[in-house]
């Protein structure tokens, strides 16, 4: 897990619901987890698991040119 991540998973997940435009509870379902994991995510209460980490990096990874900058910034480095 990158430093970037570990530091600052709120923002990342923020920002993937807004570019997804969906609410907490359909990110949720997007990523196999509770609403209660991906509020308590967001708002830096927990970090998610490896399982979660990769599926929030595949998500990304399909969203091509509009993930491409997020997956950059918290994945590649």
């Amino acid at each position: 897990m990158s430093s970037n991540l570990m530091c600052d998973t709120p923002s990342l997940i923020r920002a993937l619901r807004q570019r997804l435009g969906v609410s907490q509870e359909k990110l949720a379902a997007m990523l196999g987890v509770s609403f209660q994991t991906v509020n308590r995510w967001e708002r830096g209460h927990a970090k998610p698991s490896q399982l979660a980490l990769n599926a929030i990096e595949q998500k990304l990874a399909d969203m091509e040119e509009d993930g491409a900058d997020l997956l950059q910034q918290y994945f590649k480095q």
